[in-house]
């Protein structure tokens, strides 16, 4: 609406209704950060190797030698026991109990080998448990780890497309909190997840919630906000709130090292939204475009309350008049395609976007596979992002 600008300017641009939309709608942001990035903790893979059974009647020796060492350019070129294969433990029980000793008796590279057939064993000087270790995503299996980071992301790229729409369908309060709600109850579900599959398919409904929340929050807070201010927090505020929940992801996963408590601890914060219903109106603006004026006008009306200014006689009248004069004219994300101009400018948005995406989540996602301690690197990166948006 070009007049609503005019029509409420009379509230002015930073009273104390515009600071409670702003701290509320920028603390609704905080979980996303953690949700986003969790899988950083959620699903590292901690040093294992083959699980030899301790019921086996194994000499010291052989016990300790039953993983083949293989090289690790990783570690510059260094001999690791292996991660995915053992000898064969019917030779090495045989030769166990025959007394031979391993490299002075047997040479161990004719020695057979096979896969981990009794599972594996985890470091646990990190983690107790993550989901890597809960499902053996390991060797055969790895593909499963990054897979589900991929799972989370197309729910992110789904919320994407149906969050806006939604929005412009049912109010813009109404979106944000039914994936607050989503977001917060699924994460909570994930804690029971009884196989990998269940997980992924429940990550996948966070991702949609996640996003969706994400987006309402913004476009409520532009669309409430005076132009000054709608800038800052467009630009910094809901940023510098992601990087705050992004912050707090190694804080809470270095005093919870099992994974299921981890997502009961990060789910629980969500519940703490639930009073912001009765803080955060919804948009006058959308109001408006669905004709329902007066409930704007209380709105902003309360809003002038709140401010300690006394409101006009009449708001929106004018827009009213206007309102019933004009035609709705429905639109889709294809308008995005029409013309020329903006067909150029969405397909421009589209890739820097994507580029930047894949760079944020690539650097941000592997803080854990960096040297060092995988909390510090992860909290060190969440500041260093916090200080750029600051700045």
């Amino acid at each position: 609406m070009i007049d609503y600008e005019t029509s409420t300017a009379f509230l002015g641009e930073w009273g104390r209704f515009q600071q409670q939309v702003f701290f509320l709608l920028c603390l609704t942001i905080i979980p996303n950060g953690f949700t986003a990035l969790s899988m950083v903790f959620l699903a590292d893979t901690p040093p294992h190797r083959c699980l030899i059974p301790t019921h086996l009647n194994l000499t010291a020796a052989w016990r300790n030698s039953s993983i083949p060492l293989e090289v690790d350019w990783s570690r510059g070129g260094a001999l690791v026991p292996s991660k995915c294969s053992r000898y064969n433990l019917e030779d090495v029980l045989s030769f166990s109990e025959t007394g031979l000793m391993p490299g002075v008796d047997v040479n161990l590279s004719n020695v057979a080998t096979e896969g981990c057939l009794d599972g594996w064993e985890y470091d646990q000087s990190v983690y107790m448990s993550t989901i890597t270790t809960e499902w053996d995503l390991v060797c055969d299996d790895s593909w499963k780890n990054p897979l589900t980071s991929s799972v989370f992301f197309v729910g992110v790229l789904t919320g994407s497309f149906i969050s806006g729409q939604l929005s412009d369908r049912y109010g813009r309060k109404i979106v944000l909190f039914v994936n607050m709600a989503v977001q917060t109850v699924f994460t909570f579900i994930q804690v029971f997840s009884p196989s990998w599959a269940v997980f992924c398919a429940l990550f996948y409904i966070v991702g949609v919630g996640q996003i969706s929340n994400y987006v309402a929050a913004f476009v409520l807070g532009t669309e409430m906000l005076g132009p000054r201010v709608r800038t800052i927090f467009s630009t910094a505020g809901v940023c510098l709130f992601f990087a705050v929940g992004y912050m707090l992801l190694p804080v809470f996963a270095f005093f919870i090292r099992d994974w299921r408590m981890l997502l009961l601890g990060l789910s629980i914060p969500g519940f703490l939204f639930v009073p912001f219903w009765w803080l955060i109106p919804e948009s006058p603006r959308w109001l408006l475009s669905q004709g329902k004026v007066k409930e704007a006008e209380a709105i902003i009306r309360g809003a002038a309350k709140k401010n300690r200014i006394e409101p006009p006689p009449t708001i929106f009248s004018p827009l009213q008049k206007e309102l019933q004069s004009e035609k709705t004219t429905a639109h889709n994300i294809c308008d995005l395609l029409r013309s020329p101009n903006i067909r150029w400018l969405s397909l421009t948005l589209w890739l820097v976007w994507n580029t930047l995406s894949v760079a944020y989540y690539a650097l941000s996602l592997n803080t854990s596979n960096l040297h060092g301690n995988a909390y510090f690197n992860c909290f060190l990166s969440a500041t260093v992002e916090e200080e750029c948006f600051s700045s």
